[in-house]
């Protein structure tokens, strides 16, 4: 149990640095291209583009074929699409790259928590998540250093040496057995489809960094802001994943959704570094609270309607790409228009919205559910 969790938290790791590593390169892509924040906003979004294409075709894969394969593709079409970014030479290649990179995470995803899933004790769900959480906000938090490192050596000798490592976790992958294919019930899909929510908070990622860039920051300060944020998530979340395994999944989510509202209404108005990073950084405690409670509960309801658990984290794919493909695009285009205010306020709406839908029910009907 310990070598697999090992190897799904450096796969996860390895995929949310790639990720992530755009951070401190978008004002470096945007001079380059000439990039304006709705375009900005759409190359941020291709990685998402990429795992929404892919998100129910990689959880059917896992269920069907078993969560090895489905890793093991996600991880090559992960390397292919690395070489091809460090290459790129225009604003074209880039998005198409990060469009497949997200279609190789999307599957590497499914694959890997279908796997953990497979092997771990019910009542210890939410922990396991939140340890695989907590390696993938470590490569969020390595993923910006990463970024400002290509910013300084050159895109191509770091891509290239990050499709290098995905041959090493494509090795160690097919030396660990597999578990088995888990095809879903008839009408399971339908029934989950109705169930799932989307929490999106993809702006950060596209109007942080350019507002950071206008006040003079480098990339490598901007890389610096978002690895003490992530580094703060990385802490929080196997501890959260505990906490929803104790006391039930949605007191944590109510908690975070609270600190997501102040966060987003912070980020409204700032407009200086000295409030905009404090904010930022505190938003790796409101954000992280979010996903190892969220994850265990979809795993929960997978396993009372049916429904394979491949095909659940596929639908988790789905509703994560969808919310951080529409989420840059949409809020950058907006913030052309209107200002960042805006996109900011539409968001901690939304949060309000969401934390108003959870009153209907009490945090202990969704119980954790008994060993069998």
């Amino acid at each position: 149990m310990r070598r697999l969790l090992l190897l799904v938290c450096v796969v996860i790791f390895v995929e949310t640095m790639l990720y992530s590593a755009l951070v401190p390169l978008l004002p470096h892509y945007r001079d380059e291209f000439g990039l304006s924040k709705s375009t900005a906003g759409l190359l941020v979004a291709a990685y998402a583009a990429g795992a929404l294409a892919a998100a129910l075709p990689g959880g059917i894969a896992a269920a069907r074929y078993g969560p090895r394969r489905a890793m093991l593709i996600g991880i090559a079409l992960m390397g292919i699409a690395s070489l091809a970014f460090g290459f790129a030479a225009d604003a074209w290649t880039l998005g198409i790259s990060r469009f497949a990179q997200g279609v190789g995470g999307s599957l590497a995803w499914a694959g890997a928590l279908t796997w953990l899933i497979a092997a771990s004790p019910v009542t210890r769900r939410g922990e396991m998540l939140g340890t695989a959480i907590g390696s993938a906000i470590f490569g969020a938090l390595l993923g910006p250093a990463i970024g400002a490192l290509a910013d300084h050596v050159g895109p191509r000798e770091v891509f290239v040496g990050l499709a290098g490592l995905t041959v090493v976790l494509g090795a160690w992958t097919l030396r660990t057995p597999g578990a088995a294919a888990e095809p879903p019930r008839r009408g399971a899909i339908t029934r989950a489809l109705r169930n799932v929510p989307a929490l999106v908070f993809g702006i950060v990622g596209v109007l942080i960094p350019l507002k950071l860039d206008q006040a003079g920051w480098s990339a490598t300060a901007i890389a610096i802001v978002w690895v003490v944020s992530a580094a703060i998530e990385m802490v929080i979340a196997p501890l959260i994943g505990r906490v929803s395994d104790r006391r039930g999944r949605l007191l944590p989510l109510r908690i975070a959704l609270m600190g997501a509202i102040a966060v987003l209404v912070g980020f409204a108005f700032a407009n200086r570094p000295a409030v905009i990073v404090p904010i930022l950084i505190v938003s790796g405690i409101t954000f992280g609270g979010f996903w190892a409670p969220a994850m265990a509960l979809l795993s929960d309801a997978a396993d009372r309607i049916g429904l394979a658990q491949g095909l659940a984290f596929g639908l988790m794919n789905m509703a994560w790409g969808a919310g951080n493909a529409l989420g840059p695009a949409i809020g950058g285009a907006i913030a052309d228009a209107a200002g960042d205010a805006v996109p900011f306020l539409i968001m901690a709406v939304f949060c309000a919205a969401t934390l108003a839908s959870l009153g209907v029910a009490g945090t202990r009907r969704i119980r954790v559910p008994e060993s069998s």
